[in-house]
């Protein structure tokens, strides 16, 4: 009974690990890529001239796919409004960030615990977030519900969400 349970824990471990690494990394951006440049760890690539860049560590076992949509200075309150309300909602797997006054579409995650699978698509909603910001918002044809009618939201938070001091 104890070697029983003793593979119970160790097996999820065995069956579920996927061991991505940089050289699996490069295999499939090449495949789903138009062009691709880099090493290693850093390489650029394009989806229908659309740029990507992928970043890895693999001492620290992490990645990120990236791609730059827009100044982050030339937007306005709402589509920076929107953009929150999509990582909600209809970004999934990606989220929309800044940094260094660029948007951009986001994918991080451990490197090592990924899939052939997930990294592509991973690399597809990072692409149609970007194709998709100022329209739908969306990485993918899934998203998860919201209320349409503010009045509505509004009186349920009231209900369930606890009072906060503004700063």
């Amino acid at each position: 009974m104890k070697k029983l349970a003793s593979l119970l824990l160790i097996l999820p471990f065995c069956v579920f690990s996927q061991d991505m690494s940089n050289d699996k990394l490069q295999s499939i951006y090449t495949s789903v890529s138009d062009s691709i440049q880099g090493n290693a760890g850093a390489w650029q690539f394009f989806i229908k001239e659309t740029r990507l860049i992928s970043i890895t560590d693999e001492s620290h076992n992490r990645m990120r796919i990236i791609s730059p949509i827009a100044d982050s200075n030339t937007l306005n309150d709402e589509l920076i409004k929107a953009a929150l309300v999509a990582n909600f909602h209809t970004a999934l797997d990606v989220k929309y960030a800044v940094s260094d006054g660029v948007l951009w579409s986001v994918f991080i995650h451990p490197l090592k615990e990924l899939s052939d699978d997930q990294v592509k698509s991973a690399v597809s909603q990072v692409y149609y977030a970007n194709i998709n910001f100022g329209t739908t918002f969306a990485s993918t044809s899934l998203a998860f519900p919201w209320r349409l009618n503010n009045q509505e939201l509004e009186k349920e938070e009231e209900k369930t969400l606890p009072k906060f001091n503004k700063l």
